[in-house]
């Protein structure tokens, strides 16, 4: 099947890439010439573990290809997937004209019956406004389809080629059938293709991140409970997590949630309630304490160090939002790193893989050094932001001989409390005893 992929951000590039990988014939558009001219060398602009890899064995072998212009990709192209930025605006509502403007450019290339698919994060009723832009530049039959992408960042490539469920509004047989075959490879072990009204499928995107993001604020609020009660969060958490109903995952407490996806649809799902006449005071609430939460570090630090961190050296463990990734935006990092630089201290910091990003992103405010160890020599206190896996076993004897002060701040409750209070260490982690 050939296959046009608009768009080689984070979803479009994995999208592509996995396609291309089961056999498909891909063109992937991008209007950045510079991003499109590394694409076809075998780079990548962004960073996920084996996508690299994955791109240049199938640019090597033909099957994926890289382009500026819309009618080179779309030239017979079976089915079109959108998936440019939506995002949010001044009112949190997303922001669709990214959208609509690479539906125009489909519409005017297309040769011939096409399936277009929203693999973009939009709001209900979008793929209404997507087939009104299609209709008014091209003559040409074409259905739309929404296609919501469940990828987590650091796990995409196996997200993508081993769903949980894969989520299709469809409106026609023909489109449904072309889906159907389209992701035939990935559903074969019982992970289901779950068809359904477009409108449904659009809301689903949303309402799968607000729970998640909903169940990781719940249990930073357990954890501010825990915090003045004397109870310890991880007991807690292994006691719900227990419960067959609630499940494990996305029930540990920590300094937040950020990246692409969970602030954005949070925001988005809120305004969309909103437009229509309803609070969703839930939501509202779940944001508020991510906000907070993302504070609750420097907080902490300033009630240890009697109030102020001016004069105080502090080193910082993680940037990017999460491990596995570069991607820092709506980053916890980037609000502690504010909070304690706005209370006087200064700040040394280390990511695996986010440095390039942070120096774009942080503007010199911090320094940045080259291992983690670097972050700790002379610091007065060291914040664990994002629980990468190099960070989980720290050489204490080593980490105790470089810092000023054995002061340890787990914004991740990542380490072993017991362990680190053995090797001398003053340790505040969150909500733990």
């Amino acid at each position: 099947m050939k296959i046009a992929v608009i768009g080689t951000g984070y979803v479009g590039l994995v999208t592509g890439t996995c396609f291309a990988e089961s056999g498909h014939a891909v063109t992937c558009v991008d209007l950045d010439e510079q991003k499109v001219a590394t694409l076809r060398g075998g780079g990548i602009p962004i960073y996920e573990p084996g996508l690299e890899e994955l791109v240049r064995r199938n640019v090597k072998e033909g099957r994926l290809a890289f382009t500026t212009a819309y009618p080179e990709a779309l030239d017979g192209a079976e089915v079109a997937f959108i998936a440019v930025g939506t995002p949010p605006g001044e009112t949190g509502e997303a922001d669709l004209s990214h959208v609509l403007r690479a539906a125009e450019s489909i519409g005017r290339a297309l040769t011939g019956y096409c399936v277009v698919v929203n693999k973009s994060t939009v709001p209900v009723g979008s793929a209404d406004k997507v087939r009104e832009a299609l209709a008014g530049v091209t003559g040409h039959p074409f259905d739309v389809v929404s296609n919501p992408e469940f990828l987590k960042e650091g796990a995409a490539i196996d997200d993508f080629m081993r769903p949980d469920r894969v989520v299709v509004g469809v409106e026609s047989d023909r489109a449904r059938a072309v889906m159907a075959d389209l992701y035939a490879p990935f559903t074969r072990a019982e992970q289901p293709v779950l068809f359904m009204d477009l409108r449904s499928a659009e809301l689903t995107k949303y309402a799968a991140n607000a729970m998640l993001a909903t169940r990781i604020s719940f249990m930073n609020e357990i954890a501010a409970l825990c915090d003045r009660l004397g109870a310890d969060v991880d007991a807690v958490r292994r006691g719900m997590g227990s419960d067959k109903r609630i499940g494990h995952p996305f029930l540990h407490a920590g300094v937040g949630f950020g990246g692409s996806c969970f602030p954005k649809d949070v925001k988005a799902l809120m305004t969309t309630a909103r437009f229509i006449g309803l609070d969703f005071d839930l939501l509202r609430s779940v944001e508020r304490v991510n906000e907070r939460q993302k504070r609750s570090l420097v907080e902490k630090a300033l009630r240890h160090f009697g109030g102020s961190l001016a004069g105080k050296q502090v080193g910082v463990w993680g940037l990017a939002f999460k491990p596995k990734t570069d991607d820092m935006r709506e980053a916890p990092a980037l609000t502690v790193i504010s909070g304690l630089v706005g209370a006087g201290a200064r700040v040394k910091a280390y990511d695996p893989v986010a440095r390039q990003v942070a120096e774009k992103v942080l503007h010199g405010t911090v320094e940045l050094v080259e291992e983690p160890y670097a972050a700790a020599a002379g610091a007065d206190a060291l914040f664990l932001v994002t629980e990468w896996n190099e960070f989980r076993q720290p050489d204490w004897a080593r980490l105790r001989s470089l810092m000023r002060a054995p002061v340890l701040f787990d914004g991740r409750n990542a380490w072993d409390a017991q362990k680190a209070r053995a090797a001398g260490f003053t340790y505040l982690g969150i909500g733990r005893k």
